[in-house]
């Protein structure tokens, strides 16, 4: 989301921490789903987990989305730089959705319909005009959060507000991030982008730790966050079966 010729290290330092994060439970949640290890991946501490390193990726969303917004304000006018949203929004949004075909196609249970790519996707798009306020995306933020806290205690009857945080009885899926309560944690972010990088300018001192080859290493996950994304499932999977772990028949393969 930042130009590439001059990033703030530190987004991409903490990008690419949750990468590593999403590695980590993604490859305990195969191991516990194909491979039948007694990982109880359902427990408090591995929730806790996937929803912090979630809540760290959609922060950085939010964080990014302002940063890149200010540094190309005065570049291009409102228009072009609400199509250059869309189309960041849409690609990724098109992204979760052919994760939704290849779980409708192989999974035989918990198809991905609303998970985060989605949610990024149309959060891109629909953040567009609260990228300059500051203090009301605060409070939005925390209202949208509190409403998904409330709705996270009931099931309905009817499906197709599920992506909006209706999730119906009987649902289940792999990745479900519903606009409430999860868009509240990218408004909070673009609360802290523009408290902390005002103007798409950090407002904080911070040494230059971007030469030290661990955080070069993660800044580098974290610039290539949307491959790896893609890429690591398939990766973890593939290993797990060459390795005599992954009982593919439960993928439908």
């Amino acid at each position: 989301m930042q130009n590439s010729s001059n990033r703030f290290w530190e987004i991409d330092f903490f990008r690419g921490i949750a990468i590593i994060m999403m590695i980590v439970y993604h490859l305990s949640f195969d191991l516990y789903f194909l491979a039948n290890f007694s990982i109880n991946i359902n427990s408090l501490k591995w929730v806790l987990f996937q929803r912090t390193t979630a809540s760290i990726f959609l922060l950085l969303v939010g964080i990014s989305l302002t940063i890149s917004f200010y540094r190309l304000k005065d570049k291009y006018p409102k228009n072009i730089l609400f199509l250059r949203n869309l189309r960041r929004g849409i690609k990724i949004f098109l992204w979760g959705f052919l994760i939704t075909i290849f779980t409708l196609i192989f999974l035989k249970n918990g198809i991905i319909i609303f998970g985060i790519l989605h949610l990024i996707g149309i959060s891109i798009i629909v953040s567009y005009p609260f990228l300059e306020y500051k203090y009301e995306n605060l409070v939005f933020g925390i209202l949208i959060i509190a409403a998904g806290w409330y709705l996270s205690y009931f099931t309905f009857d009817f499906t197709y507000l599920l992506w909006l945080g209706f999730e119906p009885r009987s649902f289940f899926s792999f990745d479900y991030f519903p606009i409430m309560p999860w868009y509240g944690v990218v408004l909070l972010g673009i609360f802290f982008g523009n408290l902390f990088y005002p103007r798409g300018k950090r407002a904080f001192s911070l040494a230059d730790l971007s030469k030290f080859f661990p955080v070069r290493i993660l800044s580098f996950f974290g610039k290539h966050s949307l491959k790896i994304y893609l890429l690591h499932q398939p990766i973890i999977i593939l290993l797990l079966y060459a390795l005599g772990f992954a009982n593919l028949s439960i993928l439908g393969i």
